[in-house]
């Protein structure tokens, strides 16, 4: 008898999109970003500064592998490659381990430019709740990042911790969100920030007999809280804007908006021609990283390293 294979609650499904409107051959510049996040990698691939294809996959343990299957996932419904791109900048967490890019730089600097893309000029806070850390970022009209701060406790208010909670309840991540919100009355936070800890406390909620949907309304608000603490830290400017995988769990969105005051622009593209694309809050850094890239080769600051 074959063994079943263990079921993966944590792991977000693995996404893949290419523009039906743009013929790549026809492009002059054509530029690529590469964010390898402790968590996830994105793949997102720009022809003339306009959105063209983008993948989303799991990090693994090889930095460079998940780089080049990143990017394999954005190309592999098209017949683009490597060759053809002028010019691709690797970000995130494993971003000097990208091996096809040309240049670095920073996740907070992507995310900002990623976020003014997606979400318009008139943003000027960013909160990007990654999987190892969260980043409260501030930023002109321009996407430029005036000031940031990052979070000082460990993965409890991150997208990894949230895994390691849904592995532990033994349900799908995407479903903590809308069952955070299936019950009569808001319960008291989880009070650990550590990860350990928080699970102790949660398997002892569940002992004393809290429901689940108690639990997960406990832990969403909990990393509401922790999120809220930051962003204080730093100021809240309106337009407010939430990047990275947390952005689409709405059991903590929401309840960071309530604590905040403040509610988070709506998920949708800026430029009225993008309304019938998808949109991931997750491509935000690579995003970012082929708007820069796109930029340099336009000003004549890298030189396109296209072979085909």
């Amino acid at each position: 008898m074959v063994e079943e294979a263990k079921k993966e609650f944590w792991r977000w499904p693995e996404g893949i999109w290419v523009n039906p409107h743009i013929d790549w051959k026809q492009g002059k510049i054509i530029t690529a970003g590469v964010d390898v996040g402790s968590v996830s990698s994105q793949g997102v691939v720009l022809v003339d500064g306009e959105l063209y294809a983008f993948g989303s996959t799991r990090t693994g343990f090889d930095s460079p592998d998940s780089a080049r299957k990143a990017l394999n996932i954005a190309l592999v419904q098209t017949d683009l490659t490597e060759d053809n791109l002028d010019c691709c900048i690797g970000t995130g967490y494993g971003r000097v381990n990208v091996p096809m890019a040309q240049r670095t730089i920073t996740e907070i600097a992507c995310h900002a430019r990623g976020a003014h893309f997606m979400y318009g000029p008139e943003v000027r806070t960013i909160m990007d709740m990654g999987g190892q850390d969260c980043k409260a970022i501030n930023c002109d009209e321009k996407g430029k990042v005036l000031n940031f701060m990052m979070n000082d406790k460990c993965a409890a208010g991150t997208g990894r911790g949230i895994e390691v909670f849904a592995d532990l309840m033994q349900v799908p991540v995407w479903e903590i969100g809308p069952r955070s919100f299936q019950i009569e009355e808001e319960p008291e936070m989880i009070s650990s920030t550590c990860v350990v800890f928080a699970k102790s406390e949660v398997v002892g909620l569940l002992e004393q007999g809290v429901s689940e949907n108690k639990v997960m309304a406990a832990y969403c608000a909990a990393m509401a809280h922790r999120i809220m603490e930051l962003l204080q830290r730093l100021g809240v400017q309106e337009k407010f804007v939430i990047t990275g995988g947390i952005a689409k769990n709405e059991g903590v969105v929401k309840r960071l908006e309530k604590e905040l005051g403040i509610k988070t622009a709506e998920k949708a593209w800026y430029k009225p021609e993008y309304k019938d694309y998808p949109f991931d809050t997750q491509i935000a850094g690579a995003l970012g990283a082929a708007l820069f890239a796109e930029a340099m080769v336009s000003k004549g600051k890298v030189e396109s390293v296209r072979k085909a």
